[in-house]
């Protein structure tokens, strides 16, 4: 099993928590701007390959809330993931939420740049709820799309790991890849993915000890 979640006051959870602090005050006082601007510039410029430009699509689409509870509800009616459930749904609340209001007290706009690869074949979905605050769905960071992937990734990851000690690790994969994506659709800058990230991350490491989570190994072994 791996070693994914942790308690509030564990060193790992201060690091997480001092880290994504430091971002958020650098992307406040407008010191990244120059990296996300001349990033989301660079992406911008590699667009135009169908495959790729599809992959992004529907990777960064399935990153969407709604996606995602239609997954927690499935683990929840199954008795054997409903631990599993219980987390990713709590989790589903609260990095929509703390998204949604950081994002109005950072208040910085999405990238202003024009997608010029292949049309998409469905909209995009908005990345937060709107009832936060006025011009919501136009707020950049963090990013609840790399705040969610980053959760479900870590949770489901930990669960499968004490069968495929070495294979979960593909499942981080998934906000790696999420990340990426939200970046080369022009939704967000990198300081808005990473932030993200790093709250999906600790979010999910404290409520899977709150969750009590540990206990899905001891019941395979009894």
């Amino acid at each position: 099993m791996q070693n994914w979640i942790f308690d509030i006051r564990s060193r790992t959870f201060v690091l997480l928590i001092i880290s994504f602090l430091i971002i958020t005050f650098l992307v406040y006082f407008d010191v990244t701007t120059e990296f996300d601007q001349s990033s989301v510039h660079a992406f911008q410029s590699i667009a135009g390959n169908p495959t790729f430009d599809f992959l992004m699509q529907s990777v960064t689409e399935i990153g969407d809330v709604y996606y995602m509870l239609v997954f927690g509800i499935i683990l929840l009616i199954i008795k054997r993931t409903r631990r599993i459930g219980v987390t990713i749904m709590v989790l589903l609340v609260m990095t929509t939420i703390l998204t949604g209001y950081i994002k109005c007290g950072v208040d910085r706009d999405r990238p202003d740049l024009e997608f010029l690869g292949n049309p998409f074949l469905i909209e995009l979905s908005a990345d937060t709820f709107s009832l936060f605050c006025e011009g919501g769905f136009n707020a950049s960071y963090p990013s609840g799309h790399a705040a969610r992937a980053a959760a479900f990734g870590v949770i489901l990851g930990y669960a499968l790991s004490e069968r495929f000690p070495r294979g979960c690790y593909l499942l981080l994969l998934y906000p790696l890849l999420m990340a990426i994506s939200r970046v080369y659709v022009l939704q967000h800058f990198p300081m808005d993915v990473i932030g993200g990230t790093i709250l999906g991350i600790f979010l999910a490491g404290a409520i899977g000890q709150k969750s009590k989570l540990y206990k899905l190994f001891e019941k395979s072994k009894s």
